[in-house]
């Protein structure tokens, strides 16, 4: 039996999030711009506070009371994170401040070293900025070559030829599990299985699919996953790195400095173990403290009810954009097949004026590019508007948002592009 919210345990949800609770231009807020950073419950605002009005300490090098209960808080939720993406062991779990660096990291200390002239990063159209300009950088430094994975015309991956496009020069294959302009979700595990039998790793780009999801890096097989707190009800500048243990042993460290040695002589050092080989410095403690919270959070109300919730607000946003002639929507209209968020256009009004006028009327969205500039170009487009849903919208908000975009139509007098339809 599928399990869903219902309306008694949306209105808690709601009341756990205090931003909810106020008035935009006179309006209601509604958020729906969790693709890009989701609220706070205050559950984790209150860890935040808890830690730095209560135990604030350096973790690992102090042997005080606020010292150790600052480590132990720490080490907890890397706990918490290996748990729930599957990992096989704690050590395979770094802190990041999010999925940009931990990106940055195995293109810096993975790729880098390993990668040379004429090897082949294989990625999609649909990856955003960050898990596409650290491999040009790569490119640049190695003489390593980037080559795309293509789109169908419902706006998903085009696999029937990876077995054309992954070749023995390809090392790496960086793939997004959920699009977040396309909302399209990808078959990891083929894509995995495919690269593995050409010898090539993968890195999963998790961030927008972790908070919405259960994931399994094991069953997924990725040599590397990546996600970020901040869109999963976590604070900003937290967030993890997974990666096998061979691969993590073999790889330098990313910087240097304190903790991530473990003896310093005059002329050289010997590395710390994983995973503290890759967290150098005074690390983002109360963060990563507040993103084990929301784990306890998530994990409370239950990953696949989230999900189930996301996919009815998903439909129904979808049923109601078809109610205006003029709107063009982008990705898969299968729900099985997309997450919670629907980028469209609206006629010829600009995406930054719909983001303009839905603002006055208390509805938050997103317009521009989205980080994805390659995928937008490719689809003959400036920008889009992206409406993304979470655990704590509704089907009443949803209305409005169709409202809003009726208001918005008779304000502009949107008229249709004349472009073909979309995904």
């Amino acid at each position: 039996m599928i399990e869903v919210l219902d309306a008694v345990e949306l209105e808690e949800i709601r009341d756990d999030f205090p931003v909810l609770r106020q008035k935009v231009h006179g309006k209601p807020l509604i958020y729906f711009d969790n693709a890009a950073t989701s609220q706070k419950p205050r559950v984790v605002i209150e860890a935040l506070n808890d830690y730095y009005q209560r135990y604030n300490a350096n973790v690992h090098r102090g042997i005080h009371a606020l010292a150790e209960r600052a480590t132990r808080e720490y080490e907890l939720a890397r706990e918490k994170l290996a748990k729930f993406i599957n990992a096989p062991a704690t050590d395979c779990v770094i802190f990041t401040r999010g999925t940009t660096e931990a990106i940055n990291l195995v293109a810096y200390s993975w790729a880098r070293t390993n990668l040379k002239k004429g090897d082949e990063i294989l990625l999609t159209w649909m990856e955003h900025h960050s898990n596409t300009v650290p491999w040009y950088q790569v490119c640049e430094h190695t003489g390593a070559v980037i080559k795309r994975i293509e789109l169908t015309n419902q706006g998903t991956l085009d696999l029937g030829n990876l077995d054309t496009v992954l070749t023995p020069r390809t090392k790496l294959v960086a793939v997004t599990q959920q699009s977040n302009v396309l909302g399209t979700i990808n078959p990891i595990r083929q894509i995995a299985d495919a690269a593995h039998k050409q010898g090539a790793l993968v890195l999963v780009d998790g961030a927008q699919s972790v908070p919405h999801m259960s994931v399994d890096v094991q069953a997924l097989d990725a040599d590397f996953f990546v996600f970020s707190g901040h869109k999963m009800c976590g604070p900003t500048a937290s967030g993890i790195l997974y990666g096998k243990r061979p691969l993590l042993e073999a790889m330098p460290p990313f910087m240097g400095g304190g903790e991530m040695i473990k003896e310093v002589w005059f002329d050289h050092a010997k590395y710390n173990d994983l995973p503290y080989k890759f967290e150098a410095g005074t690390p983002n403690i109360a963060e990563s403290i507040g993103l084990g919270i929301a784990v306890d959070y998530l994990e409370k109300i239950g990953m696949e009810k989230i999900r189930q919730h996301e996919k009815q607000i998903t439909q129904c946003a979808l049923d109601r954009l078809k109610e205006l002639a003029e709107v063009t929507i982008y990705g898969p209209r299968d729900v099985e097949k997309r997450g919670g968020l629907v980028s469209f256009t609206l006629g010829d009004i600009h995406p930054h004026d719909i983001a303009t006028f839905a603002d006055q009327e208390g509805v938050a969205i997103r317009a521009g590019h989205h980080c994805a500039m390659p995928l937008h170009k490719k689809l003959g487009l400036a920008a889009t508007a992206r409406a993304s849903f979470y655990l704590y919208n509704t089907i009443d908000e949803v209305d409005v948002f169709i409202e809003m975009l009726q208001k918005t139509k008779k304000f502009f007098g949107a008229c249709p592009t004349g472009r073909a339809m979309g995904y």
